[in-house]
């Protein structure tokens, strides 16, 4: 089945009030009410692993909450498709080389058979991410509104795969993008950042109780302090220059490096990058590889609660979710400058921005000797998060944009 369920758990509006406070889900009610005859269909690639994924399956039940008709259809590819959908997606981060010609007439046969059993009837489509984004010039009606939505980082596209790229956004309504340095020109672009759920497994308040039980199977040793990255095997997450980093930083600190994390269902270098890792921390009892399924919310949790550092040492980014998890926990977190890392991360005020290996070692380093800065900046984290990157907030812009559409009229940019 394409159609992916889901469901909330209880009231989520209420649980976002007591977090956000009532004005912002008053006005979140309001804006829905205008748009409640409407039927709104959102389209990814996979259903599990990864953030897109991850915020569909909160942010869909919300919409329904608030009483706008939301369905969500994920896309059906072979391996082959997401062997070539893992290239583009490499290219359009400045990363290897475009799809040949043969190639893209695959990626484009996988879209036509998509456009052909896809439930895209809806009054408002969303399209995620350049795996789908060819489902607008194929299935589009005259009556839709369609909207392409680009959760990655533009800034350095390869040119040719960036061409290919826009030739199919043209074909949309408008583009959503999660920082203004990565709106190409082409559909009328607006700023959304993505947003986390802070009712989530993976983000409620866990007592230290409940942390313990959780991370005891793991064995993770409980006498040095923990330096930890959460994010999916990627070698754009850079996972071993966080190990280059680590061993730079041991030399002067005490502490353990936990490297966390798994793979999407639509990448397929996954467990190659994972063995790469695991042979890489071999022999070095100061580093712990844990290989997460993609239902590890509450381990996850656990883990970033647990921590001294966060680390997010990413080559590209398009916002990384993980770095809001962090700082809505409280957690101190040292993160690469790149994409849309730095809206999250406002350096020496919510957490610390890098460039090198060697600037990822030295600040993780001033952190683990400064528990007085860990605290300013975590504090500081929270509320930055809490004010700019929750699921309320996330889903006011996309019903504020959607409003416009309807009417033919400008949105907020």
């Amino acid at each position: 089945m394409s159609l992916v369920e889901v469901n909330g758990d209880g009231s989520l509006l209420e649980g976002y009030r007591a977090v956000v406070g009532d004005a912002p889900i008053r006005a979140l009610e309001s804006l829905a009410r205008t748009l409640r005859d409407h039927r709104l269909v959102m389209v990814n690639s996979t259903a599990v692993g990864g953030g897109v994924a991850e915020i569909l399956h909160r942010l869909v039940p919300l919409l329904r909450e608030l009483g706008v008709p939301t369905t969500w259809e994920v896309m059906p590819g072979d391996e082959r498709f997401y062997e070539l959908t893992k290239k583009l997606h490499n290219a359009l981060h400045g990363h290897g080389d475009a799809l040949t010609t043969t190639e893209l007439e695959h990626y484009l046969t996988v879209n036509r058979r998509a456009a052909e059993r896809l439930q895209l009837d809806g009054d408002l489509v969303l399209i995620h991410d350049p795996q789908p984004v060819a489902l607008a010039e194929l299935r589009r009606q005259s009556s839709q509104k369609w909207v392409w939505r680009c959760h990655i980082d533009l800034e350095r596209a390869n040119p040719d795969a960036l061409d290919m790229l826009v030739t199919r956004v043209a074909h949309y309504d408008a583009a959503i993008y999660s920082h203004a340095a990565f709106m190409p020109k082409i559909a009328p672009g607006y700023l959304v950042p993505p947003s986390i759920d802070p009712l989530s497994p993976k983000n409620i308040v866990l007592s230290d109780r409940e942390i313990d039980e959780t991370l005891a199977p793991f064995e993770l040793p409980d006498s040095v302090p923990w330096v930890t990255q959460v994010s999916r095997y990627d070698r754009l997450k850079d996972p071993l220059g966080v190990l280059q980093a680590f061993r730079l930083a041991r030399r002067r600190e005490r502490a353990h490096l936990i490297l966390a994390g798994g793979a999407a269902g639509d990448d397929p270098e996954g467990a190659e990058v994972t063995a790469e890792v695991l042979a890489a921390a071999k022999g070095h009892d100061d580093v712990s590889v844990l290989t997460l399924p993609p239902d590890a919310h509450r381990v996850i949790n656990a883990l970033q609660r647990r921590s001294t550092i966060v680390v997010q040492k990413s080559l590209r980014e398009g916002f990384a979710l993980t770095v809001a998890e962090a700082l809505w926990k409280r957690r101190a977190v040292v993160a690469s400058a790149v994409g849309g890392i730095p809206l999250q991360v406002l350096h020496e005020r919510t957490g610390l921005l890098v460039r090198s290996v060697e600037g990822c070692a030295g600040q993780i380093v001033r952190l683990l000797r400064d528990p007085a800065m860990r605290r300013r900046l975590g504090a500081a984290g929270r509320e930055h998060i809490r004010d700019n990157f929750l699921h309320p907030r996330e889903a006011r812009d996309y019903l504020t944009l959607f409003l416009a559409l309807l009417h033919g009229i400008a949105a907020p940019r």
